[in-house]
């Protein structure tokens, strides 16, 4: 339960990131830019301290890929929301927990329980519920963009639980969120809004979403996913939205409608069925290691993926 804990504190840790973001007013290249490079010192005073050598050209190779992933997961979820509102593209977005043990399934044959069937029936509408989706007509820019967005995310996500298995989580996500800084730079430039000199209320708002979120939240995130499977860890990030909505409620006092209270209550019930999968009764059937098991590197140990 450790792991399930520490991704579930990520994931609302994670969750206020969207509620700073509309404080600090910025465009997506400006938020997604800074919440980055604000992150990069605190992160390297981590990662100094992390024991293990330095990175492998594929470890390197596949932290530059993941940060690229994320880049593009950030800029365009923050350009579906002045489109599409935030409620539809949170949903869209968030539909990485049915991507994420796809994306596992086929690239490491990770097997996905039957329960997690059950928990995705339970926090799929449970989502939309939360978000406040009334189905209003989407304009078709919009729904592109979120559903990009949770194709990016879904594969940051796989790509993130991968680099975590040889105990050097922290020099990792350092080269990650670099990437990803030096992607949203550069797409800043080409079109998605970049003002290098926001304003000091901008600023402020943006370190806290690199602390809160990028720092705090994301480091659990990538430290406890690799030793949960997909579909766990997919799901207790679904946390993410419903936090977003309780946030928002008592910080920009958005009233929650009693649909949205069925869905947040709907989302956490399939996180608790998800993180009581079969995991700790039948550890080789949902790809992880029973307690007391030394960590697996070779292809056999795939499933712990």
């Amino acid at each position: 339960m450790r792991p399930a804990w520490g991704v579930a504190t990520g994931a609302l840790a994670v969750s206020a990131s969207a509620v700073l973001i509309e404080l600090s007013g910025t465009a997506p290249g400006t938020a997604s830019f800074y919440r980055c490079l604000f992150a990069l010192a605190p992160l390297a005073v981590l990662a100094r301290a992390e024991h293990g050598g330095a990175l492998e050209r594929a470890e390197r190779v596949r932290a530059v890929l993941a940060g690229a992933l994320f880049a593009g997961d950030s800029l365009l979820w923050t350009q579906a929301i002045g489109e599409i509102g935030a409620g539809l593209s949170t949903v869209l977005v968030n539909l990485q927990v049915v991507l994420v043990p796809v994306i596992a399934w086929v690239a490491d044959r990770e097997p996905v329980s039957r329960r997690y069937f059950a928990a995705v029936a339970l926090v799929l509408p449970g989502v939309v519920l939360a978000a406040g989706v009334t189905g209003g007509p989407a304009s078709l820019a919009g729904t592109i963009h979120a559903s990009l967005a949770a194709l990016c995310y879904s594969g940051f996500l796989h790509l993130l639980r991968r680099g975590g298995q040889d105990g050097r989580t922290r020099r990792a996500y350092l080269v990650v969120t670099a990437s990803a800084a030096v992607v949203s730079l550069a797409a800043g430039f080409l079109g998605y809004g970049l003002d290098l000199t926001p304003g000091w209320a901008a600023v402020g708002w943006l370190v806290v979403v690199a602390v809160c979120g990028q720092v705090v939240g994301w480091l659990l995130v990538a430290t406890n996913t690799p030793r949960l499977p997909s579909a766990v860890g997919a799901v207790l990030l679904l946390l993410t939205p419903v936090g977003a909505v309780v946030l928002g409620a008592v910080v920009l006092g958005e009233r929650l409608s009693p649909p949205q209270l069925l869905g947040c209550a709907l989302v956490l019930a399939g996180a608790v069925l998800a993180t009581r999968s079969p995991a700790a009764s039948s550890p080789c059937r949902s790809g992880t290691p029973a307690r007391g098991a030394r960590p697996r590197r070779d292809s056999a140990g795939r499933s712990a993926r």
